[in-house]
């Protein structure tokens, strides 16, 4: 196993711990090697677009997660600030289905989390101003984009919140997991295992 790669609870969920090089000039790391990830997940990431968002304290972005195929697998990292990242297992059938698990990713650590397709993703900002960069295996197309509410009471996240967090009108009116699952809407985990082996 890759010493700078971990796989977490969740399956198709990692973090890439970067070896981070300082002097009295500041610091240099790799915040994203292709072969290391390649080599944990077992296929390389194809990148199809890189987004930078920017947040303030108490911002929360989330639950997102798009139709599979293609689906959308994302590499995240913050380069300014501190963010509580939050990965949740929305995929039909699979034996860690409503679990989440955060991981605190920051411009001290310098972590990366990778999230592959069919898994939900959001984040807390916890810093008074937040910069994230993650890298998408497909573009963004808003016709397959779907969300679920960060505060479903079902998935209990426990978000850091000092006061009610600021969300857009979207994820304020997205639906519950189970509302989620009702409609049709989620990934079937059989499926997501089969487009997966595709991408070996």
């Amino acid at each position: 196993m890759l010493r700078n790669m971990d796989r977490l609870n969740i399956d198709g969920a990692w973090r890439y711990t970067p070896r981070i090089h300082a002097d009295p000039r500041g610091a240099f790391l790799e915040a994203f090697r292709g072969s290391d990830l390649g080599e944990a997940i077992g296929h390389r990431l194809d990148v199809a677009q890189m987004n930078c968002s920017v947040s303030q304290r108490g911002v929360l972005r989330g639950i997102h997660f798009a139709d599979l195929p293609p689906g959308q697998a994302k590499y995240v990292t913050c380069v300014s600030g501190a963010i509580l990242d939050v990965v949740v297992d929305i995929r039909v059938g699979s034996p860690t289905f409503g679990d989440w698990e955060a991981v605190r990713l920051d411009d001290e650590s310098r972590q990366g989390l990778y999230i592959a397709e069919g898994l939900g993703h959001a984040f807390l900002a916890l810093s008074e101003q937040a910069t994230i960069v993650y890298l998408c295996s497909a573009p963004y197309a808003p016709g397959r984009e779907h969300g679920i509410h960060p505060l479903d009471s079902t998935l209990d996240i426990d978000w850091p919140l000092e006061t009610l967090p600021l969300l857009s009108e979207k994820d304020a009116e997205a639906p519950t997991l189970k509302e989620a699952l009702d409609a049709g809407l989620l990934p079937d985990y059989r499926a997501c295992l089969d487009f997966y082996d595709g991408l070996h």
